[in-house]
């Protein structure tokens, strides 16, 4: 009998250990929902039936449709694989089961920012083309990008507010910037993106290419207002699953413009990629944003291309591209971006 007893209490134990290590991924496709993740930060989200359950390893708190924190079994990550229990499974069916937010979510706002302006050129260069000396200034290049991008972007979507920080040639500060964008007015669920547009320079004059940066993760930020809060005793908690929603939302938008970019100019510029940085305009908006390197005045041959309207418009479409696949793909889903 003693055996027996054994026996069954290993065997029980056995099945409590395995409803507390079900695969995630197995598990999200057996219940139909659909799954995004990172699986470097363990960061992630469940979608379901309208709901959204957010989610990170070792947390045992969930953000629920961004607005209700619930908590469960914290899921754990093993060998870059997401693992989760029963309970945590049984919960997020609970939560799809409820009414979801008729409303949805959406891109509410898209801001351009031409990087200098005014008083602040930029980076400049001067370059023989077609036998004219030709002085390059930064400021000029953002500008008509910015204004080409402003205009597929308006025509694209008349439902959305398209706003550039600048249209002319003024000086703007970088605070001023960023408060111009983190004053944008916002309706219910919906979202603002920042996308700031410069140009590059090197003392190696081979230097070219152009490159896409985001705020690099290990920065931390405020992004949620604390009156604003729903809850504010879980503020932090809040605020740093938001701010990572932001970071992943970020990374995104990047590579989906560096995707555009490299189909529209190919072989004709370097694809340096994408990269992190604390940059002032990024690191102080509270939104998902980042900044686009189009290319180096001081590199002769791409100096040719960036004085030319029609590679301008190139450039424009590519980034237009990159950030028309970002809002299909954040409307669909609510826009978490982790790797799937």
């Amino acid at each position: 009998m003693k055996k027996a007893g054994i026996l069954i209490f290993i065997l029980c134990s056995f099945i409590l250990s395995a409803e507390n290590n079900l695969n995630l991924i197995d598990s999200a496709g057996k219940c139909g929902a659909v799954l995004y993740y990172n699986s470097m930060s363990g960061e992630g989200i469940l979608e379901k039936n309208g709901h959204q359950l957010s989610f990170s390893a070792g947390d045992a708190a969930v953000l629920q449709d961004y607005k209700k924190l619930a908590l469960t079994d914290a899921p754990s990550m093993k060998d870059g694989i997401l693992f989760v229990s029963k309970k945590f499974m049984d919960d997020a069916e609970a939560f799809f089961k409820t009414e979801p937010n008729a409303q949805g979510y959406k891109i509410g706002t898209i801001l351009i920012d031409p990087g200098h302006g005014g008083k602040d050129p930029g980076t400049l260069a001067t370059h023989k083309i077609n036998g004219k000396q030709v002085t390059l200034k930064e400021k000029d290049i953002n500008l008509s990008v910015g204004k080409m991008l402003y205009s597929r972007l308006k025509t694209a979507y008349p439902d959305k507010n398209i706003v550039m920080t600048r249209s002319t040639d003024v000086f703007l500060s970088l605070a001023q910037r960023t408060e111009i964008a983190n004053s944008v007015k916002l309706k219910e669920g919906e979202a603002v993106l920042y996308i700031s547009i410069h140009v590059n320079a090197s003392l190696d004059k081979k230097a070219s290419g152009y490159e896409v940066w985001y705020l690099t993760p290990s920065y931390r930020r405020n992004v949620l207002d604390k009156d604003k809060a729903p809850d504010k005793n879980l503020y932090t908690i809040m605020n740093s699953m938001l701010e990572e929603e932001y970071t992943a939302e970020s990374i995104l938008i990047a590579k989906f413009i560096m995707d555009g970019l490299d189909a529209q100019i190919g072989d004709t510029a370097v694809k340096r990629g994408i990269k992190a940085e604390e940059w002032f305009v990024v690191r102080n908006s509270n939104m998902p944003s980042v900044l686009v390197e189009v290319g180096f005045v001081s590199n002769y041959e791409e100096a040719k291309n960036l004085a030319s309207e029609a590679y301008l418009q190139k450039i424009s479409l590519g980034i237009y591209n990159g950030l028309a696949a970002f809002v299909t793909h954040f409307e669909r889903s609510r826009g978490f971006t982790g790797v799937k």
